[in-house]
Order: C-alpha cells, then structure tokens, then sequence
C-alpha cells in the first residue's frame, strides 16, 4: 500500500494519496497515533488524507469496516534552513547560476526570487544550485526556497541594470597615466571595474551616476573606455586619448 509523496512539513498540511484495495468506506486514516486532519474516500483502491504536524518517521495506517490495515512509512521533514547566497546580485535579465547553502534543502522544489520562481538542482541536503529567473525591475527581492517541509525565508537578491556611459572628463590626459577621470552615467553604484584600453584603473564609486577614476599608462591615441558591474559593461569606444609627452 503505497502513499505519495511519503513525507511531508512537520507542521501538517501535507495532502497524500494512499493506494491499496478494499479502502471503500475508509473511516479514519492515522500518522502514528494522530488522525488524519482530512480524509476523502476517492474510489476502492484509493483515499486522499491531510497529514497532521508531527515528527519523525511514522506509520500510516487506513481503518474500514473491514479492519486498520498495515502502516506504510511516513517522513516528517522540517523547515528548510538558508545561511547564504554565492551571489546576491545580478542582472535584471537573470540567466545566471548561483548556489544556495543551508540545511533541510535535499526536497527542495521552487526557489522564488520576489514573484518569480525557478525549480533548483539539489546538490547535497546543505546546497542546491539555481538558475536566477529574469526581475521586473532593478532593486532588492527576497529569496524563498520551498521544500517538503515548508517554506523560508531571510535571503535578499538585488536586481542591477547594465551601466551606461555618458560621459568622461577630462578626455584626454598624458601617456604615463595618473589622471583623475570623472565618468559620468546610469547604474554605476554597483562599479565592479573601470578598464582603459582593457587596463584595469582604480576607481572610487560616488554615487549611481558618477565614477571616479585615476589612469593607468597608456599608449598614445584614442582608447575605449568600460565600467562593468555584475550585470555587464558598458563601452566607451575611443573616449580617452592618451596624448604623447613632447620631446626634444
């Protein structure tokens, strides 16, 4: 006599189905020594039961007119645990993977970030790996994993839109570098690295439209220049000259 699915929140509400013969007037259905919160005699061989909360690994067992049948095993799962995300932010078209620590995650079945939903890869009981599904719009969304049993809480993901440059001042500047360069421009606040001509510079984040910068040595001529952050990177292409020192 077989039941699906065979565990279930500690906390009840699990509805299952029981599979056997002779279940025509099913009284009562027990898990361990509680009744079934709900029971519905669907036809001779089958009956839907809600569980009630409990622990443990329990017997569930079918009472007719006709005697309690044997029990079938039943697994109480808990709530589910997180203590972290390996990247807590991204790009509002999602796509990318991240994984999700904790305990109690080996039923996990929905990771939802804010109103949207993805089904998880289950690695162990302690990780799961998820592709993050596409945001509504850029900002922070909570982080939602749903297992057997139940649903928690406590993660946030924030959603970043890719940068965009608008402009860069000064333009231009010596070919040992050193400059100071403002850059100027739109989600920026998330800068991971401003690059001229590919070259990494140090950077300082102002606010969500401007970037400070210093230049790293150049050859001269007219070099792109990138801002990247977790989402992407924008390009320059040839904003920044690098100009020759005069010789003699």
């Amino acid at each position: 006599m077989p039941i699906s699915p065979n565990q279930g929140s500690t906390g009840g509400g699990t509805t299952v189905t029981i599979t056997g013969t002779n279940l025509t007037g099913t009284s009562a259905v027990h898990f361990g020594a509680k009744l079934a919160t709900a029971v519905t005699n669907v036809s001779p061989t089958q009956v839907t039961a809600v569980s009630p909360s409990g622990s443990g690994t329990v017997g569930v067992t079918v009472t007719t007119p006709g005697g309690t049948s044997n029990p079938i095993s039943f697994f109480y799962v808990g709530a589910p645990f997180k203590s972290g995300l390996s990247s807590s932010s991204g790009s509002t078209a999602g796509g990318n993977t991240i994984t999700i620590s904790g305990t109690g995650l080996s039923t996990a079945t929905s990771v939802a970030f804010g109103a949207n939903s993805a089904v998880p890869t289950v690695v162990s009981d302690s990780l799961i790996s998820v592709v993050v599904p596409a945001g509504a719009a850029a900002g922070p969304v909570g982080v939602s994993v749903t297992t057997a049993g139940g649903t928690n809480n406590g993660l946030s993901y924030t959603y970043i839109d890719v940068p965009t440059i608008t402009a860069i001042a000064p333009d231009s500047g010596p070919t040992s570098g050193g400059t100071a360069v403002t850059i100027t421009g739109t989600n920026l606040a998330s800068t991971e690295q401003v690059a001229f001509d590919g070259a990494p510079a140090p950077f300082s984040v102002i606010n969500a439209t401007t970037v400070s910068a210093v230049t790293p040595p150049g050859a001269a001529g007219a070099v792109d220049v990138t801002v990247s952050n977790p989402a992407g990177t924008a390009t320059d292409a040839d904003a920044y000259t690098y100009v020759a020192g005069p010789g003699i």
